[in-house]
C-alpha cells in the first residue's frame, strides 16, 4: 500500500514579543512543519523579535498582524479573511489576546477552523466562567508544553482530557558554532583565574536565591548572569556582604551571544518557578553544563534529580548550596549528570521529536473532525445546508 503525503494549512499567531524563548520555540515549530511540505502561516507582529527569526525561511508565509485588545473586531475579521483565503484548517494562538481573537473569530463568522491555544508559562488568571467558555468550550484543546503546567491547569478547572502535553524541543543546528577562546573571554568579563564560573541565561527569575545562597558555599566562585542588569535589589544584597565571589552581570547579548558564555561556565543554576520548559535549561544541557534548578513547573519534567541535573526546593538556600558543591567538588557525578543533560536536550526534547508530534497530533485532530462533519452532513436530523 503505497500512503500519499497531504499538507496541512496551518496558521501560528502571536502577539507576544517579550519572552525570547517563546519567540525562538515558535519559530523552531513553523519552520519545522514548513520543511516537512506543510503550509504554514505566522501571523505576528511586523518588527517583532519572532518576524526577525523566520524572515529568511522562504517556506514559511510571514503576514503582518496586530491585535489592539482581546476584543479587536477588525483583528477577527482580518483573521477571517485569512482563514478562508488559504483555506486553514488549524490555527494554533499562543498568547492572551491571540487566544481571544481566535475563538470569537470563530464563533461570530462559523469558521470551519480547529483552534488549539498554546500555554507556555504557568497560567495566572485561567478561571471563572467567561475565560472557561473561551479556553475549554472555545477551542478544540489546550497544548501545554510540559506535565507541570497541564497540573496547573488543571488546579484552574480546565478539564484533563481537554489538555495535550507537547514538549517544547531544541534544534541541534543551534550550537553549530566555533569553539570561543575561553581565556579571553573570562579576561575580557574580568573573571579571577581558577575561580569556578556559576551561570545563569535568562531575563529577572529569582536569581537573588542564587546570590544569597553564595554565603553557604564552601568555597570561592564566579557568578556570571546574562541577560540581567544590576539593579538595585541586587547591587543592596552584594554590596551587604564581605564575600570572597565574584558576580558579573552581562546584559544586552543577542540569543546567539549568549549562547557563547555557556562554554566557560562550570554550572549553570536556574531559579526559575514560573518556568513552562525552559529553553535555557534545555541549552545548557545540550553544551553539556551540569544544571541545577527549582523544584517547579516546567523544570520537573526536564530534570530528573541525580541523573541528568540536580533539584532543589524554591527559596531553600542552604538546599541549592549544598547542590552546587556537589557539583563542583564530585567529579564522577557531574561527569554522569553532564552525560544525562545532553541526551535529554539531543534526544528526548529534539526538535525533531517536537515537529512530529505536533503533525500527529494535528492530523489525528483534524481526522476526528473531519469524520465527524461527515456524520454530520449526511445525517436526516442535521441538514447539510445548516453546516455549509
Amino acid at each position: 500500500m503505497v500512503l500519499f503525503f497531504v499538507p496541512m494549512n496551518l496558521l501560528f499567531i502571536t502577539q507576544e514579543d517579550y519572552l525570547a524563548g517563546s519567540s525562538y520555540s515558535v519559530s523552531y515549530l513553523t519552520r519545522g512543519l514548513a520543511d516537512r511540505g506543510h503550509q504554514v502561516y505566522l501571523l505576528a507582529q511586523e518588527d517583532s523579535f519572532l518576524h526577525g527569526l523566520v524572515k529568511d525561511h522562504s517556506r514559511v508565509n510571514f503576514i503582518p498582524f496586530t491585535i489592539r485588545s482581546r476584543f479587536d473586531i477588525d483583528a477577527m475579521k482580518y483573521l477571517r479573511d485569512i482563514v478562508l483565503q488559504y483555506d486553514i484548517q488549524v490555527i494554533n494562538a499562543q498568547s492572551t489576546k491571540d487566544r481571544y481573537i481566535t475563538v470569537l473569530a470563530r464563533w461570530f463568522f462559523r469558521l470551519e477552523v480547529l483552534i488549539f491555544h498554546t500555554r507556555r508559562q504557568l497560567p495566572m488568571s485561567v478561571g471563572g466562567f467567561f475565560q472557561n467558555l473561551v479556553y475549554v468550550h472555545g477551542t478544540d484543546r489546550i497544548i501545554a508544553v510540559s506535565q507541570g503546567i497541564k497540573d496547573a491547569l488543571l488546579k484552574k478547572g480546565i478539564p484533563s482530557n481537554h489538555v495535550e502535553v507537547l514538549y517544547n524541543g531544541l534544534p541541534s543546528e543551534k550550537f553549530v558554532s566555533p569553539a570561543i577562546d575561553k581565556i579571553v573571554l573570562k579576561s575580557r568579563l574580568g573573571i579571577r583565574e581558577s575561580l569556578p564560573v556559576i551561570g545563569c541565561i535568562a531575563r529577572r527569575k529569582h536569581q537573588d536565591q542564587l546570590l544569597r545562597s553564595l554565603d553557604l558555599l564552601k568555597r570561592p566562585v564566579c557568578v556570571v548572569l546574562v541577560g540581567l542588569s544590576e539593579d538595585d535589589s541586587y547591587r543592596s544584597i552584594i554590596q551587604s556582604h564581605q564575600w570572597p565571589h565574584q558576580v558579573i552581570f552581562v546584559e544586552g547579548v543577542t540569543g546567539a551571544e549568549a549562547l557563547k558564555y555557556l562554554q566557560i561556565f562550570d554550572l549553570f543554576v536556574l531559579c526559575s518557578t514560573s518556568e513552562g520548559l525552559s529553553q535555557s535549561l534545555l541549552e545548557a544541557m545540550y553544551a553539556r553544563v551540569p544544571v541545577i534548578a527549582t523544584r517547579a513547573a516546567g523544570n520537573i519534567d526536564l530534570i530528573q534529580s541525580g541523573e541528568n541535573g540536580l533539584l532543589f526546593e524554591n527559596n531553600d538556600l542552604p538546599g541549592l548550596a549544598i547542590q552546587m558543591d556537589k557539583l563542583l567538588t564530585d567529579q564522577k557525578l557531574r561527569e554522569h549528570v553532564m552525560k544525562g543533560g545532553f541526551i535529554t536536550a539531543s534526544d528526548t526534547f529534539s526538535i525533531e521529536r517536537t515537529i512530529r508530534s505536533y503533525e500527529s497530533f494535528f492530523r489525528s485532530l483534524l481526522s476526528s473532525h473531519e469524520s465527524k462533519r461527515h456524520v454530520a452532513k449526511n445525517s436526516p436530523a442535521f441538514p447539510a445546508s445548516s453546516l455549509d
